[in-house]
């Protein structure tokens, strides 16, 4: 048997258990602070017929709610609740694991509890991240030394077993751990779809399969807002983590089916996609394949592109991935069922943004610009697109108008990304691949670790400028970064460029 264009294939499974790795990372943070409201008809008494209902004590400092067949379902503080001028009580009942978990202080006023909950999502991001940093650095190893095919497979086990039993967490200790495993797991598609896209991708198709690949973690950024606040309205926290958990679990069995073998080997590829892929590879030759030591990566200057690149770079999707749920909630009191209605905006940005920072480099190598001129040009346009719709985002004046601002902020953000992920496979080749992927991916989370820290200081009070003034500055650094490290890539010692090659169609 074989099949057409097994190499989108093999890129649709991935981008399909990229979406699954959102959805699990996105479980926490959607149903954090998971706030409900609703509105009740004031009355004197419930009667048959009537909708949902609020019937004041006789002191009027409470209210007894009941639901649409009479059935008390609370009584609330007057204080706590807002009669609207159509006569209704608009009631927000808190809620979430921060609460039930008992992290939060409900005797306290809504801003300290906000507080408290903003300081432990850090404290249990940070664990996750350090985690998700150290599976970086040594997935990209790992993956060059066991494969794409059983490294996927290992990370998915791992990161959907401790999302599902996440279900299980009785407090802070219970949660972080499973958090941290999550971590593990998590970060291994990184390095892992840098170094496949080399395998199976000439190099003119790799920015757009990179680009697919950054696309397939938007949609899955897209649709967690809407699918976890579903999931958590209908069965609760305990039940979506499982359900969300074993997604990764049941992908492991088509991937482990299909992708059976390297381009070389596969039997399922056709003669004619075989050629197309060994032939738009790089002009390299090894004497041997062992990857080049994190040593002499560090002293390859163009490697800090890649290194330092990230390290300013990445968190700007973290500050939006882990925070915009809370963002919504704290400045414009929105409950969960309205956060699942625009929360997935910004990230329909992000998805186009990646598929057009992919195109537009490789478009631009088409046109015949140098592979490293093209991947400059097509960031210094996504910094272009992040820097004023930053600024603009923090004095934004509706939830709507924020969103759709954060849309082009994560826009411009996979403009870059989606480009420098590619250094990895435009400096090197073979295994060196994923470790300079691997390297990359370490220092971002040192970046992310940071500005995690610092956001519920910033933020402290409920305003939010100061978060997107810190997200202003991330993107020209990274840039400048890039631009100060990649300076061209010269054949020598260490190196893999056959010796005729010219450095110079590198820049």
């Amino acid at each position: 048997m074989k099949i057409k264009n097994l190499r989108w294939v093999i890129l649709s499974l991935i981008a399909l258990v990229t979406i699954i790795n959102y959805l699990d990372r996105g479980t926490l943070n959607y149903m954090w602070v998971a706030n409900v409201t609703s509105k009740y008809e004031i009355a004197r008494e419930f009667k048959p017929g009537m909708t949902s209902v609020a019937v004041a004590d006789q002191t009027g400092t409470n209210y007894q709610l009941y639901d649409k067949k009479g059935n008390p379902i609370a009584i609330v503080p007057a204080a706590e609740a807002t009669e609207s001028n159509d006569g209704m009580l608009i009631y927000t009942k808190r809620g979430g694991i921060a609460k039930d978990l008992g992290f939060v202080d409900t005797t306290l006023d809504e801003a300290a509890q906000n507080k408290q909950a903003k300081e432990y999502l850090a404290w249990i991001t940070m664990c996750f991240m350090v985690a998700y940093g150290i599976s970086q650095l040594v997935s990209g190893k790992i993956y060059d030394k066991i494969g794409t095919r059983r490294g996927f497979a290992i990370s998915a086990i791992i990161w959907g077993l401790s999302d599902a039993l996440t279900s299980m967490a009785v407090g802070i200790k219970s949660l972080s751990f499973f958090r941290i495993t999550l971590g593990l797991g998590e970060a291994g598609p990184w390095p892992g779809t840098t170094k496949s896209n080399a395998e199976w991708f000439p190099t003119k198709e790799r920015a757009f399969a990179q680009g697919v690949f950054g696309a397939s973690a938007s949609v899955g950024s897209v649709i967690a807002p809407v699918i976890i606040p579903l999931l958590y309205l209908y069965s609760g926290w305990h039940v979506t983590f499982m359900i969300v958990g074993s997604l990764g679990l049941l992908w492991v069995i088509p991937w482990l089916i299909i992708n059976k073998k390297s381009p070389k080997e596969h039997p399922w590829i056709t003669d004619q996609e075989r050629e197309l892929i060994e032939s738009g590879q790089p002009k390299m030759v090894s004497i041997d394949d062992k990857p080049l030591s994190w040593g002499a990566l560090l002293k390859d200057k163009n490697s800090y592109s890649v290194i330092l690149g990230r390290f300013f770079l990445d968190p700007i999707w973290w500050m939006f991935v882990t925070w915009l749920p809370i963002y919504l909630m704290e400045v414009f009191h929105l409950d969960i069922k309205e956060i699942a209605m625009s929360a997935w905006i910004p990230y329909v940005g992000a998805a186009v943004g990646s598929l057009s920072g992919g195109w537009t480099s490789g478009a631009l190598i088409k046109r015949g610009y140098p592979v490293l001129k093209a991947r400059k040009v097509t960031m210094y346009i996504g910094c272009v697109i992040v820097l004023p719709s930053m600024v603009l985002a923090a004095y934004a004046q509706s939830a709507l108008m924020a969103v759709t601002l954060m849309a082009f902020i994560l826009g411009g953000f996979q403009f870059i990304i989606t480009n420098i992920q590619t250094l990895a496979c435009d400096l090197h080749t073979g295994k060196s691949v994923g470790s300079l992927a691997g390297l990359g991916g370490f220092s971002a989370v040192l970046g992310v670790l940071i500005t995690m820290y610092l956001v519920p200081q910033l933020t402290t009070g409920g305003n939010w400028t100061l978060f997107f003034v810190m997200g202003a500055m991330l993107a020209p650094l990274s840039i400048l970064s890039v631009m100060l490290s990649l300076r061209g890539h010269k054949p020598g010692a260490g190196d893999h460029c056959e010796g005729t090659c010219d450095y110079k169609q590198m820049n």
